[in-house]
């Protein structure tokens, strides 16, 4: 019998871990992830703004799992690729025939002085919440300390994660001013970029029109601007300095940082994986998800890391471990993406829509498909009653 070993439990490692079990290969399956649940990293920004709770965006693993697959909670330190054991934080080291690596993203501060200490990153539940936390902590301080700066609020980046963050939070603005006694005209919101323009995975009027739906909302856009230092309560483009209390840091994300501890040839901690998603040299590893980077074949460029292309990734990696178990060849990963959808609040929304030919579309509409988006995403990991049952 063969020891199949997944790490991480997020979207790319949990569906692999369901389709490598669902093969009936009757090998040995474990499913390793630092935290008792599975979170939904597309909704962080609805935590981070108060429009959901943490317990709306999780489901414990164990009680979701498929039969036949062990959970061990424990923290990933590194991979002996030598000896195919994985080095855990509290528990004995755990060997491997073959390994699906799916341990997902951490926060990129690209190196940029003060972001680290001086930023609130959005990469998982902790820091969702740490930021929600701290947002409103701010906002009520206002009516004692009658700092404007304490209702200025910079959002360093202007990515998906920047823009569905904005969207939920000039959408709860009215309510949180309402709540903590504060003027919501004095509310200053600034989004920081680089790019001469956001989101550039739309065609450019959807785009224009997300940023002028947001403009209109409140929201003050600086593109051409690098980020170049964060000081407490500071974001510092060369000589310009834009001030506020809570600063927020969605500028990108890399790989997990055990790619790096475990000796992955890498470039931001993601690894360039060959057509069947294995690593040259050790054709019994398969990475996918935020640590693997794969080009796309027409292009030439490396494909988003998103949910919708981590579940296509375990979708091949698990058929193609079933292939080599019966002795059969391993199959090319290949991708058509079915659109991309981004929330501008709970209703509304820019969405570009791959399926029999490509539909936009904006506003209200939108709301009701990125709630489909998402339930569709659950039903792709997770058995949707054991799901309900855990909550």
């Amino acid at each position: 019998m063969k020891t199949i070993v997944v790490l991480g439990g997020g979207y790319a490692g949990l569906r692999a871990a369901r389709q490598i079990a669902s093969a009936k290969t009757h090998q040995r399956i474990i499913l390793i992830n630092k935290n008792t649940y599975h979170y939904e990293a597309t909704q962080l920004h609805q935590v981070a703004a108060g429009t959901l709770e943490p317990s709306d965006i999780t489901f414990d693993i164990k009680s979701v799992a498929p039969k036949g697959v062990e959970v061990i909670i424990d923290e990933v330190q590194r991979i002996d690729r030598d000896q195919h054991q994985v080095l855990l934080s509290q528990q004995e080291p755990v060997s491997y025939d073959y390994l699906v690596n799916a341990l997902g993203f951490e926060s990129e501060t690209f190196g940029i002085e003060g972001a680290q200490e001086n930023s609130l990153p959005l990469v998982d539940i902790n820091t969702a919440v740490a930021a929600r936390q701290h947002l409103e902590q701010t906002l009520a301080r206002y009516q004692t300390s009658k700092d404007e700066q304490d209702l200025s609020i910079v959002v360093c980046g202007a990515g998906f994660t920047s823009i569905e963050y904005l969207g939920e939070l000039v959408y709860r603005m009215p309510k949180l001013a309402k709540q903590y006694k504060f003027p919501l005209e004095k509310v200053k919101i600034s989004c920081i970029e680089a790019a001469d323009s956001i989101l550039p995975m739309f065609e450019r009027g959807l785009a224009d029109w997300a940023t002028n739906y947001l403009r209109k909302k409140g929201v003050e856009f600086h593109t051409s601007t690098p980020i170049t230092s964060i000081r407490p309560g500071q974001v510092v483009s060369n000589d310009q300095v834009f001030s506020g209390h809570t600063v927020i840091w969605t500028t990108g994300v890399r790989g997990s940082e055990v790619i790096s501890a475990s000796g992955y040839p890498a470039k931001r901690n993601r690894v360039v994986v060959q057509e069947d998603l294995t690593v040259e040299g050790h054709p019994e590893e398969f990475l996918i998800g935020d640590v693997s980077a794969v080009p796309d074949p027409q292009s030439g460029r490396l494909y988003p890391t998103t949910a919708q292309i981590s579940i296509a990734q375990a979708n091949c990696a698990a058929a193609n471990i079933a292939a080599r178990l019966a002795g059969q060849p391993s199959q090319k990963f290949t991708f058509k993406s079915v659109g991309t959808v981004c929330s501008l609040g709970p209703f509304s929304g820019v969405a570009q829509i791959e399926i029999m030919g490509q539909m936009k579309l904006k506003g209200l509409a939108v709301g009701v498909v990125k709630q489909f988006t998402n339930y569709r995403t659950v039903l792709e990991l997770a058995d949707c009653k054991a799901m309900l049952a855990s909550r």
